[in-house]
């Protein structure tokens, strides 16, 4: 039975503590053991099988925390705060507009420089007081940081948005579907179309009210800033450490570059380097930690074959394209919601969804959005995944940003009913 099925029992375990306002890391681990209790395995095997799932996420712990600390050392100059006294002189009294700048800027995450969401401590924090004189409310921001992090993965066939769909380009084709990358572009431009409406919706009505904020991080308004020698360096630092990463690949020998060339220019000196780790590992150890937790978790699933159980489950109460979309887009918000990343999703449910879609007569391109939507819904709205946890670690820098509520519950609403309805409509189109 649906209901009784592991993998919807623990997920509904790890949401509703979390709306509890339990710590999502204790969350996610309480969810993993009653996911593992329900597939007959032992207490001590569950956590064995999580640690051992932990190691799939290994080295973006290891960038998370590197990055931090790169963020921390650029924020030790003057660049930052240059660059915030530009924005309060461009955008005062322009709410609206720095919520879709936010948004543009965090689109590039993604594409032209892949780094993901270790701008975000870079970015947010000092703007911070910013934010507070045009008082914007945070949900607008955090829906505007979330559409950068995850549209342009979807659409755009650059950086992490070519992993994400090479992905489903692999996984159709190995499961009887033909696919081509440009067939993968078409179908999920729709999905775009979707996260668009999302943010216009979060940024001009849901969100658009003014909100009060304690002021903690304000700015002296005679301070002069120029930029320094130092600074400068930084911009080196910060261009050889995206350019290791896109040539090598690989984003921890890109930040360690970054760090190192950064400390032989002395931005900072080399008795303060102690405490620019301590800061960088306070900053991103909680994220890191968190996406490991959570690839434990999926692990946990897939050994459990909770997944495998509710997807054929399911499959066998579908008659119609209507009932098979709407169940698949449900399955893989479920899925993707526990998991917390949409990238782990697509292999685990192309093996089911494309023989069901064959059979039920959805076209080439129906089938490339209906498993490429299933497996990102739930990024946007999910306490496990980075495009909740990184716009809270940055808006949360004060202390006056609740993750669950001012994060994920605003994000889930504005992008995951949108996604299910064009997602939906667009299948029965194509």
């Amino acid at each position: 039975m649906i209901l009784s099925n592991a993998a919807v029992v623990s997920v509904v375990v790890m949401v509703g503590l979390s709306l509890a306002r339990l710590n999502i890391l204790l969350a996610i681990i309480a969810a993993s053991l009653v996911a593992g209790v329900m597939g007959h395995l032992s207490v001590v095997k569950t956590i064995q099988i999580m640690i051992e799932g932990m190691q799939g996420n290994l080295e973006t712990a290891l960038s998370y925390i590197l990055l931090g600390a790169l963020a921390v050392m650029i924020s030790s100059g003057n660049l930052i705060k240059v660059v915030l006294h530009k924005l309060i002189c461009i955008m005062d009294q322009r709410a609206v507009v720095f919520c879709f700048l936010i948004a543009f800027v965090a689109c590039f995450s993604q594409n032209l420089i892949p780094v993901h969401i270790a701008f975000i401590p870079i970015l947010i924090p000092p703007l911070l007081h910013l934010m507070n004189r045009l008082q914007l409310d945070r949900r607008a921001v955090a829906c505007a940081l979330t559409f950068g992090l995850q549209t342009p993965y979807m659409t755009i066939p650059a950086g992490f948005g070519l992993i994400f769909q090479n992905l489903l380009v692999e996984n159709l084709n190995k499961n009887g579907i033909p696919t081509t990358l440009s067939q993968v572009v078409g179908a999920m431009s729709i999905a775009g179309l979707a996260m668009l409406v999302g943010l216009v919706v979060a940024v001009l009505v849901l969100y658009r009210k003014p909100r009060s904020y304690q002021d903690k991080f304000a700015l002296q308004s005679d301070q002069v800033l120029k930029l320094e020698r130092r600074d400068y360096l930084t911009l080196v630092g910060i261009a050889l450490a995206f350019g290791v990463q896109l040539y090598t690949g690989s984003l921890p020998l890109g930040a360690f570059i970054g760090l190192m060339v950064m400390l032989a220019g002395r931005v900072v000196k080399w008795k303060e380097m102690d405490s620019v780790i301590d800061e960088g590992v306070k900053m991103m150890a909680f994220v890191a930690f968190v996406m490991l937790v959570a690839a434990g978790f999926g692990e946990v699933l897939q050994k459990t074959h909770a997944i495998a159980d509710l997807v054929n489950a399911t499959s066998s109460l579908v008659s119609t394209k209507l009932e098979g979309a709407l169940l698949m887009l449900a399955i893989g918000l479920f899925i993707t919601i526990g998991i917390g990343t949409s990238f782990g999703t697509i292999p685990i449910i192309a093996a089911f969804y494309c023989p069901l879609c064959v059979a039920l007569g959805f076209s080439t391109s129906a089938t490339i959005l209906l498993v490429g939507i299933a497996a990102a819904l739930g990024d946007a709205g999910s306490p496990a995944s980075d495009s909740t946890i990184g716009p809270t670690t940055g808006l949360n820098a004060d202390g006056q940003h609740s993750h669950i509520y001012d994060t994920c519950v605003p994000t889930f609403l504005v992008y995951n009913i949108p996604l299910i309805a064009f997602g939906t409509i667009g299948a029965l189109l194509l």
